[in-house]
C-alpha cells in the first residue's frame, strides 16, 4: 500500500511540475495579449481604420527615443511635439542611422505615458511592427501614423490628460 501512495504522490508531483512549467511558458505570450487588450504599461493599440472623427479637444503628443548601448545606431524622434485634436490621424517620422560599416538589424519596443493613455492611442502603421535593417552608414525616415481614440474624451479617469509621450527604445536583434 505505501508502494502505492508514494507512487501516487511521485506521479502528483511530476503533474504538477509539469502544470509550473507550462504556465512559465505560456506567461509572455499571455501578459503580451493582455497589455494590447488593456493598455496596460502604456502598450498602445494596433488599427486598421482611423478614427471615425475628430473632436474639439486638443492633446499633445511628444516623442522620446532611446538605444540600447551596444547598437551602433542614431535614432531621433520629431523635432517638435504635435498638437492635435483627438481623433485626427497624423502622420509622423523618425530618423535612424546606422553608424557602423556593416548592415545591423534592430527591432523598436514602445510605449506611451501616462500608461493610461496606451488604451486610446492607435497605431495604424509603425516601423516598430517589424524588424529594421540598416545598410553601413545608411539613413532612414521611419513613419509612424497614429491617432487618438475620441473614447478617451468620455473617460473621466483621462479628462486631465493634456500630454501624451510616445517613446521608442532600439534594441538589436540577434540572429
Amino acid at each position: 500500500m505505501a508502494k502505492k501512495s508514494n507512487a501516487s504522490f511521485a506521479l502528483n508531483l511530476v503533474l504538477v511540475v509539469l502544470g509550473m512549467l507550462a504556465l512559465t511558458a505560456a506567461s509572455v505570450p499571455l501578459y503580451r495579449l493582455f497589455c494590447a487588450a488593456t493598455g496596460y504599461g502604456g502598450t498602445t493599440q494596433t488599427g486598421k481604420s482611423p478614427a471615425v472623427q475628430a473632436i474639439d479637444r486638443e492633446v499633445t503628443i511628444s516623442f522620446n527615443t532611446d538605444i540600447d548601448p551596444t547598437l551602433p545606431w542614431e535614432f531621433k524622434p520629431p523635432l517638435h511635439p504635435m498638437h492635435l485634436k483627438i481623433g485626427q490621424q497624423v502622420l509622423t517620422h523618425f530618423m535612424a542611422h546606422n553608424n557602423s560599416d556593416h548592415p545591423i538589424t534592430g527591432r523598436a519596443v514602445y510605449n506611451v505615458t501616462p500608461f493610461s493613455a496606451g488604451a486610446y492611442f492607435v497605431k495604424l502603421e509603425c516601423f516598430c511592427f517589424k524588424e529594421q535593417t540598416l545598410k553601413p552608414g545608411e539613413t532612414v525616415d521611419m513613419p509612424v501614423m497614429f491617432y487618438v481614440d475620441p473614447a478617451m474624451a468620455k473617460d473621466p479617469d483621462m479628462k486631465d490628460i493634456k500630454t501624451i509621450t510616445l517613446s521608442y527604445t532600439f534594441f538589436s536583434v540577434k540572429k
